[in-house]
């Protein structure tokens, strides 16, 4: 208790529910889609690869705009940078509840979902710029925590979209966007962090290097793994155990809301034990999970349970990687974490079409299944052989942070 109050003492703790506010309505917005699938398919009449398309785009779109958005935080600064990526929100979510009446203009709103998927990087450079290294962690995995956006958009988007139609639900969102708004206009404060000093090619470095391009992979396993299975549960259940519309929805909240709660755990715990310690555990229950999962297929409950436990470490992995981030790159942690987020979501956008494309081509989900677990097994092997250069370089052993030298004389 005593440390979390020094946590709070350390920084401003108003910016960082804003930031968690923001980045929790940007998910509800990013996987409506996804939560209203079966709706949305049995209007269109949709096959199992058009489905996995429609819930591609906006995760790939997202990721495709998260970097410019970081950059831009650079430049405007990170609160103005929020309200222009709401003012464009509610721009999408117009032309949602306006404009859709095919798959072609389904696709075209997919697209424009991408927009809320754009937030992450500058939400969680916001909220966690007020805190010094070792408070980061658990900063950005409070800030993190608002990817539980997506138990909202589950829970809420089925049975709205079944009383009043769910090109309603668009409507819906596009007004509650000036909560937000208010929210950060009244809350945040610009953090002084700010690198004023740093010039573009500073700000770019890290696209170069290795390190970004290890955690930027690792990231598409936790985080494109939660997102990408959060937004293709709903149709998974639907389809798979024949359950109804907003039954499908309930399912995926207990899954999702497991790895948006353990997200602040995982960061908290990467501070203590080390974020590399704790991605190395992760992911390997990630992997069995999965596999578990996936021959599971024939039993609604014990699916249900190996999903909450691989939700559980996708979660915990995410806060882990957004640990080491700052430690890594402190002066540039919004372009940073945009970039690794960007890559991060777009291998999240691969795993509706690739669910749905071996169930189109082998009548199963569970090849999906294997192949998402063993590219956690891959990432694995990737970062062991790199932890021995980092803990040399930026970090301690485990992936904890360096403390200042007085602090550790006096710890």
């Amino acid at each position: 208790m005593t440390s979390f109050k020094a946590f709070l003492k350390a920084g401003h703790t108003p910016t960082l529910f804003a930031a968690f506010f923001y980045l929790g309505f940007s998910f509800f917005i990013w996987v409506l889609n996804g939560a209203m699938a079966p709706f949305i398919s049995e209007t269109f009449h949709l096959t199992a690869a058009q489905k996995g398309l429609m819930l591609s785009i906006p995760i790939l779109a997202g990721a495709l705009m998260r970097f410019p958005l970081g950059l831009l935080s650079q430049y405007i600064g990170r609160k103005s940078a929020t309200l222009v990526e709401l003012s464009l929100i509610a721009v999408a979510m117009g032309y949602g509840f306006f404009m859709v009446h095919s798959f072609d203009y389904m696709i075209r709103m997919a697209l424009l979902l991408g927009v809320a998927g754009a937030s992450f990087g500058v939400a969680m450079s916001l909220g966690s710029g007020w805190y010094p290294p070792q408070y980061k962690g658990l900063a950005m995995g409070l800030v993190g925590a608002g990817n539980g956006g997506t138990v909202i958009a589950v829970l809420l988007a089925p049975p709205l979209a079944q009383r009043f139609g769910w090109q309603t639900v668009y409507g819906f969102a596009a007004l509650s966007t000036l909560v937000p708004m208010l929210v950060i206009v009244l809350f945040a404060k610009e953090p002084p962090d700010r690198p004023q000093h740093a010039t573009l090619r500073q700000q770019l470095a890290c696209l170069a290097e290795r390190d970004g391009w290890v955690f930027s992979l690792i990231y598409a396993v936790t985080f494109g793994g939660f997102i990408g299975l959060t937004t293709f549960l709903p149709t998974y259940y639907y389809d798979q155990f024949g359950v109804s519309k907003v039954q499908a929805g309930q399912l995926t909240m207990l899954a999702a809301f497991m790895g948006s709660a353990v997200r602040i755990a995982g960061g908290w715990m990467s501070d203590r034990w080390g974020g590399v310690n704790t991605l190395t555990l992760v992911l390997l229950v990630i992997s069995l999970a999965l596999v578990a999962a996936g021959l599971a297929s024939g039993s609604l409950v014990l699916t249900t349970v190996l999903l909450m436990l691989c939700f559980t470490a996708l979660g915990a992995g995410n806060g882990a990687v957004f640990q080491l981030v700052p430690l890594r790159w402190p002066l540039t942690t919004a372009v940073a974490g945009s970039m690794i987020g960007e890559i991060g979501a777009l291998g999240g956008g691969f795993v509706p079409t690739a669910m749905g494309y071996a169930k189109q081509l082998t009548g199963s989900y569970l090849p999906g299944f294997v192949a998402l677990a063993g590219t956690a097994l891959l990432m694995l092997a990737l970062m062991r052989r790199m932890q021995s250069h980092w803990t040399r370089t930026w970090a301690e052993k485990g992936g904890r942070a360096r403390l200042p030298l007085a602090l550790q004389q006096a710890a």
